[in-house]
């Protein structure tokens, strides 16, 4: 049994994966005494996770973005092979009369940047946005079969 997938809480981390871009942050579930310890931006970019899978026809992406309207997200591919998802989560508004007693949703804005693989065709890139989750589809190119050709064998 291996001890690595209990550190990352089960999941894959991409912490060793050549095509994530993100910044691998040590202190992201260290227990933090006061909201101003940590810049609400820095919150808000370590608690947008992202999903990616690779399907035979295409890399598919899921990002948690609850509250979030589409018009305050962008998906943008950059240098030709690296796709990025920034947007911002508005803080909400107080009032003097509120008493707050836990601040846990994060606010501020967030990026998160993938580098594709040879195969990804940026041209056809697709993204929609339902229920707080933004789906990109990015398709693949089709590798082509070798043409084999059987060789009968005299002798």
């Amino acid at each position: 049994m291996s001890i690595v997938p209990s550190l990352f809480g089960g999941r894959r981390s991409t912490i060793f994966d050549p095509f994530s871009l993100d910044v691998w942050d040590p202190l992201k579930d260290f227990p933090i005494s006061s909201p101003s310890d940590v810049s609400r931006e820095t919150s808000a970019l370590v608690n947008t996770r992202v999903d990616w899978k690779e399907t035979p026809e295409a890399h598919v992406f899921k990002a948690d973005l609850p509250g979030i309207k589409k018009e305050e997200v962008k998906v943008e591919v950059e240098d030709g092979r690296v796709l990025q998802i920034t947007g911002k989560r508005n803080v909400e508004k107080e009032d003097k009369n509120d008493t707050w007693h836990r601040v846990e949703r994060s606010s501020g804005k967030f990026t998160r940047r993938f580098r594709l693989p040879e195969n990804a065709k940026m041209d056809e890139v697709k993204a929609a946005m339902e229920n707080g989750v933004l789906t990109i589809t990015v398709p693949k190119e089709q590798v082509k079969k070798p043409d084999v050709k059987s060789i009968e064998i005299f002798g």
